[in-house]
């Protein structure tokens, strides 16, 4: 029995109590939904819900897009000297890969063979700086912690990279293919 409330507060209300579930009901497969949820989109978008699926190419997912921005970066940064890109990490380290990069398409900006692997600050600057000013590209990248890594963050890299690269493609310098 439970004490009455204390006046000027309403008393606890009870909780209805739900019927307990059939433990087959918490076990049934809800395939049944799912499939008819598909056969429905597939017949909105004027396919057929049976027979052959259209044809569509898959990328290959993140790993595919991130190995073909890889493969770009060495494309424009081939013949540069000091610059072997193999990943998005250990082969930036100097800052002279975002300065052969950005070179290849701002040649007139900076003279690259004045630069020297040793120096990485000032190329880190003369980078980030120079991919700002002519590419509209985003500072995403911090000079002092570029500097302070010895080995730079591959997501990091990776990231600056792509925002580049979009940034090179919205002023036209890039052609990307058409869908």
């Amino acid at each position: 029995m439970q004490s009455p409330a204390p006046e000027g507060v309403a008393p606890p209300k009870e909780k209805p109590k739900r019927p307990a579930l059939d433990r087959r009901e918490l076990t049934r497969p809800r395939l049944a939904p799912r499939a008819q949820s598909r056969k429905a989109l597939v017949e909105k978008f004027g396919g057929a819900a049976s027979g052959s699926a259209p044809n569509i190419k898959k990328t290959g997912g993140a790993n595919a897009i991130k190995n073909m921005l890889l493969e770009w970066c060495r494309a424009k940064t081939r013949g540069y000297e000091h610059v072997d890109i193999q990943n998005f990490s250990s082969s930036w380290s100097s800052g002279l890969a975002f300065c052969a990069l950005i070179h290849k398409f701002f040649p007139d900006a900076f003279d690259y063979t004045a630069l020297d692997p040793a120096n990485r600050r000032e190329n880190f600057a003369l980078a980030f700086a120079t991919a700002e000013k002519h590419a509209d590209c985003a500072p995403l990248l911090e000079v002092e912690d570029m500097v302070r890594m010895s080995v730079p963050d591959s997501k990091c890299i990776y990231t600056y990279v792509q925002e580049l690269y979009r940034s090179l493609v919205d002023k036209g310098l890039v052609k990307t293919k058409k869908k």
